[in-house]
């Protein structure tokens, strides 16, 4: 029974968040800091003592010596020797209970029966016990400062654990969220997005515009919001069905199939981001392993769009009238000419390049002189190689933005509505590309920060002992069920990325609990591939590809989210499959 608190806060959590936003109508953000604030609340002392605790300690392989001794598996090298630490015996539902002080004996490895051959083992021996007690297995070894900190975090206030939650995930992803906003941003401005689809389409071929559509997709999920995306390519997509009167269907589902798998599995959109960051995972390893998933789904949702295409020929609604400026948007000739597609594929591939040769220094030098290793290891970090990125598609903007022959200046998306506006001047064009960049920067890091609140609390609350207690014995079933919970409050509350906040906080720390025999980063792309599942009448992106395409809510149904759930379905396959090949460990 001690099991049902965690378990009954875990669903007054579910119910606030899905509440607010399906039934209530309110924003995410106030959803997910009303259920933290509650969770924080209904979370009592010894549960934040316990979670606390297990943060930063060591547990105990084996007693020795009838309990006067034990070994510990230090893989994380928290222990020192000659040092002391205190010992705490973690019950689940009750306050923790001080077994006495040890002090680290040896670091050498040592032949123990639970120790672990391949990992360090250290021997402690019991300096001042606590009673009659003995150390036993499954004990946790902490430092005094660190116990210390543990017990005063329960003394702290329901606001000060809430904004320590949220301050927290700020610190981590606040910096990456907004640089990658940027970057969107000012790559849609400057027409890059644009040069990138039309070169595409011209080493394809005609016939086969539809991959190149599929392709765009999924390259630019990376750095744009899937909308983004969506509003930048549809254009194109009528202006290509007016050429041809072929495959509107396709066209459209071709843009869908590939903007929406990058942006829930490839960092440095928000939902993926964050999941990586909650789980530990580096992002060069979330952005590979996100990457090949996205591209295997794509690829199923791409075969589906082409049946969905002969099965139902959907004509465009305005197959009879001329486009107007706005249906035209970007392909307008009032926009200017195209930059160069080197310098438009630079702000999208240099933080993955820079990012990634950081990640390949970690475990070889590879020959490399000394000055060029700190080099990379400076421009590899995560916030610098974005602002790199950003700052590269500033110059990308501000180059565009020269004047033309006549001598005026063609200003980029003037906003959501996808107008267009001539005669600002260089400064003003980049000045409303950055703000409006940072405007939608702003809604999704409070979003974040307060689903990184609530995941917070949650784990205080005693999600880990929850975990411990329904991890399956078949720890591959721990990847659809990740993806089953993802999908359960996407379709409840509509938001992707609010499903992959929610479900993290649920889910992290039963992967984090117990030794799979997987890298994590599986677990956070079944999390992506779940958030793809449901996509309907809650949805901000059903209305927005449903009106923008012209077509009906039952055609919409059919089409992009029978689409979509495919390619969530087919995306936990091929995750299961890496998981079971390439483990990663």
């Amino acid at each position: 029974m001690h099991l049902l608190s965690p378990l009954l806060i875990l669903s007054i959590a579910l119910g606030i968040v899905i509440a607010g936003v399906l039934v209530l109508r309110l924003h995410a953000f106030l959803s997910l800091i009303v259920a933290a604030l509650v969770v924080a609340a209904l979370t009592p002392g010894a549960a934040i003592q316990r979670y606390e605790l297990r943060r930063d300690a060591v547990r105990i392989a084996a007693p020795a010596d009838r309990g006067a001794a034990a070994v510990v598996i230090d893989r994380r090298h928290q222990l020192t020797a000659g040092a002391d630490y205190e010992v705490y015996r973690l019950i689940d539902g009750q306050p923790p209970l001080r077994v006495g002080r040890v002090r680290v004996a040896s670091s050498d490895q040592i032949d123990a029966p639970a120790a672990n051959a391949a990992a360090p083992s250290t021997r402690l021996v019991m300096g001042e016990p606590e009673g009659d007690r003995v150390l036993a297995t499954g004990d946790w070894v902490i430092a005094p400062a660190a116990a210390s900190a543990a017990f005063a975090m329960s003394r702290e206030t329901i606001g000060e654990r809430v904004a320590a939650g949220f301050g927290r995930t700020i610190l981590d992803i606040g910096i990456l969220i907004a640089m990658a906003s940027i970057l969107g941003g000012c790559l849609m401005a400057a027409r890059g997005a644009e040069r990138i689809v039309v070169s595409l389409r011209r080493a394809v071929g005609t016939e086969r515009t539809p991959l190149a559509f599929l392709a765009s997709g999924l390259l630019l999920g990376i750095p744009m919001f899937a909308e983004a995306v969506f509003y930048l390519l549809l254009p194109l997509a009528k202006a290509m069905w007016l050429e041809s009167r072929r495959h509107y269907v396709l066209l459209v589902l071709a843009i869908v199939a590939g903007a929406t798998m990058t942006h829930s599995l490839v960092p440095p959109t928000p939902g993926p981001l964050f999941v990586a960051d909650a789980m530990g995972i580096s992002i060069a390893l979330m952005m590979r392993q996100g990457a090949i998933v996205a591209i295997v789904a794509a690829l199923a949702g791409y075969t589906y769009a082409r049946y969905a295409d002969r099965r139902w020929g959907i004509p465009m609604p305005m197959a009879g009238a001329a486009l107007t400026h706005d249906d035209v948007g970007p392909t307008s000739p009032a926009a200017g000419p195209l930059p160069p597609l080197v310098w438009s594929l630079l702000p999208i591939l240099l933080p993955v390049v820079l990012i990634s040769a950081d990640a390949a220094l970690s475990s070889s030098t590879y020959g490399l002189p000394g000055w060029l290793i700190q080099t990379i290891q400076v421009l590899g970090d995560r916030n610098l190689a974005l602002s790199l990125s950003a700052g590269a598609a500033l110059l990308l903007l501000a180059w565009q933005a020269l004047p033309d022959k006549s001598g005026s200046y063609v200003v980029g998306k003037a906003d959501t509505s996808g107008s267009y506006v001539a005669g600002a001047n260089r400064g003003e064009r980049i000045r409303r590309a950055v703000r409006d960049s940072i405007v939608e920067a702003g809604e999704i890091i409070l979003v974040i920060g307060a689903g990184g609140a609530l995941g917070a609390v949650l784990r205080q609350a005693g999600m880990s002992e929850l975990a411990a207690a329904t991890v399956p014995e078949q720890k591959l079933l721990l990847l659809p069920i990740a993806w089953g919970i993802t999908a359960v409050v996407r379709m409840a509350q509509g938001s992707a990325t609010v499903a992959m906040i929610t479900a993290v906080g649920i889910v992290g720390p039963i992967a984090l609990a117990d030794q799979l025999p997987y890298h994590p980063v599986y677990v956070a792309v079944a999390i992506g591939c779940g958030s793809k599942i449901g996509m309907w009448m809650n949805d901000s992106g059903f209305w927005v590809i449903a009106r923008m395409s012209g077509m009906s809510e039952i055609e919409t149904l059919r089409t992009a989210s029978a689409m979509v759930f495919i390619e969530g379905c087919v995306g936990l396959v091929a995750t299961l499959v890496l998981a079971a090949v390439w483990p990663l460990v």
